[in-house]
């Protein structure tokens, strides 16, 4: 019997709200069953990130061949860096019956929801603007023309919540963690996702 079809879940928010913190406690918790999708960008490795593990780092002129070769499900150019979304690993691993993780910006998530409408889609909100800010400044990472220009981008960001099928505020990492997994749990029991096949075996058992 052939394996049901993988979901593919979507984590998106704005910059600083602390998706790959949340990413990195669900993958780190022992219930965890996701495949990560590992995205492209052509930023600047920072402290700490491995090539491979949080992202593929590419030079620009190698991403751009990728999009003319149409390899991402998804791709947007932020604050002066391209960030997308490799299309073969993430079909397969659906196909293959894993549910697939995707944490990416709020244009990707987008772009996303028109070529897979019945993703599950999750906005990663701050507590507050302040916070959000707090955050960008303790990073350490961006100068301060570039926090004003995230948070401007974020205020815009939070405007497009309407886009998604759930909002987590991430108030604490753990119980954003938990709040992700039990969407993820309940999605899964949605009656689209499993009438179909009920079906089936009802009338295979008659």
């Amino acid at each position: 019997m052939t394996s049901e079809k993988g979901l593919l879940i979507v984590l998106s928010g704005p910059s600083g709200v602390g998706k790959g913190t949340v990413r990195k406690a669900i993958f780190d918790h022992p219930d965890t069953d996701f495949k990560y999708s590992i995205s492209m960008t052509t930023r600047q490795m920072r402290e700490g990130e491995v090539d491979g593990i949080d992202y593929f780092f590419k030079t620009r002129e190698e991403f751009e061949l990728l999009i003319d070769q149409d390899k991402f499900i998804e791709y947007a150019e932020y604050v002066g860096n391209y960030y997308g979304t490799p299309v073969e690993y993430v079909e397969q691993t659906m196909a293959d019956g894993h549910d697939v993780f995707l944490e990416i910006e709020v244009e990707g998530a987008k772009q996303v929801r028109e070529k897979f409408p019945d993703a599950l889609f999750i906005f990663l909100a701050p507590p507050n603007l302040t916070q959000l800010e707090e955050r960008l400044v303790n990073r350490g990472t961006d100068s301060p023309d570039i926090i004003r220009h995230r948070i401007d981008e974020a205020k815009r960001e939070l405007k497009l919540m309407n886009l998604y099928d759930y909002v987590v505020v991430n108030d604490d990492v753990d119980a954003a963690r938990q709040r992700v997994q039990c969407i993820v749990e309940a999605s899964h029991m949605r009656r689209a996702r499993v009438e179909s096949k009920l079906r089936m075996l009802l009338e295979v058992n008659n």
